[in-house]
């Protein structure tokens, strides 16, 4: 990861000096790095513990895309915080937050094209374009909160589990070419994926510290898998005085934190939890197929990392 920070680093290097002061003030914020972690460890696992030149390309490509889009949802979502710092466009405006997501996007396809990664790219590619549906499927539907469980499942594939799974993928695809585990870890993250944004979901229902306050997915209108379970297994009334409330009231903190109340009642974070929990296990069952390695066990580890964190 230390030998991976200084190739990202080179990776977002640029001849703009207000583009190299903003490149190392993210890299300076950096947050978990799990999606490298990612590339690293599935590559590790598929070729006895080695990587290669190829191997750090995919993780910098991941981490260049996955930061052009934080910065550029951030600018969506009108958010001044990031990780606990100000957003880039908190500190300089929407206009050049938007133009270093750009910057950054550009970075990432040609270090596969610069290096002939056509393959790489693909992968990449793809994710780019999930990621930009999903996004517009998740407004689309939060305009009519007509939701159900499996365009959530779409959604959330599309737009989280995709570059999760991309990172598997990318980190299979740089030390092998053998397609049939190249598709086995692509599912793989895809899976993990799937539980993470879940477990984002959660966080929205709980009072912990984790550097996102409570009920903004309400306040957003986004409609994630506990309000879904809540507005399917309650009454009509019900339904409609909490469809009203995201509609018209989401901005009230009261209100927010009766639906808040309300989806807890209706059983909707147990029945989100034991959702993850079941992609937690099809992702451990899947990794099970492989050898039991250091590297498989540090996989694991990351798989009951996405159910566990805090943050």
């Amino acid at each position: 990861m230390e030998l991976f920070e200084k190739k990202f680093l080179l990776a977002m290097s640029s001849r703009v000096a207000l583009l190299n002061t903003i490149t190392y003030y993210i890299v300076n914020r950096k947050g978990k790095q799990m999606r490298p972690m990612f590339v690293f460890l599935t590559a590790k696992l598929l070729n006895d513990g080695v990587v290669n030149e190829r191997t750090y390309r995919g993780a910098s490509v991941i981490e260049l895309i996955h930061t052009a889009t934080l910065v550029h949802d951030d600018v969506v979502d009108d958010s001044n915080r990031r990780r606990g710092f100000f957003s880039i466009n908190a500190l300089w405006k929407n206009k050049i937050a938007v133009l270093v997501g750009d910057f950054l996007l550009s970075k990432g396809l040609l270090l596969c094209i610069d290096n002939k990664d056509f393959d790489l790219l693909e992968i990449i590619s793809v994710a780019v374009r999930e990621m930009s549906e999903g996004e517009l499927l998740q407004i689309e539907k939060a305009r009519r909160l007509d939701i159900v469980e499996d365009i959530y499942y779409d959604i959330i594939r599309k737009k989280t589990a995709t570059l999760i799974a991309s990172c598997c993928a990318l980190g299979a695809c740089s030390v092998s070419q053998n397609k049939a585990a190249i598709e086995d870890f692509r599912k793989f993250g895809e899976i993990i994926g799937m539980a993470f944004q879940i477990k984002d979901d959660l966080f929205d229902y709980t009072d912990e510290a984790i550097g996102k306050p409570t009920g903004i997915d309400i306040k957003e209108q986004k409609m994630t898998l506990p309000l879904i379970y809540a507005l399917n297994h309650c009454t009509p009334q019900e339904k409609s005085w909490c469809i009203n409330s995201i509609k018209n009231h989401h901005k009230d903190k009261k209100r927010v934190k009766e639906v808040i109340a309300f989806v807890k009642k209706q059983g909707g974070l147990d029945y989100a939890e034991q959702k993850m929990i079941q992609f937690k296990e099809e992702a451990l069952q899947l990794l099970h197929t492989y050898p039991d390695t250091e590297y498989r066990q540090a996989l694991e580890l990351m798989v009951n990392y996405v159910i566990d964190r805090k943050i």
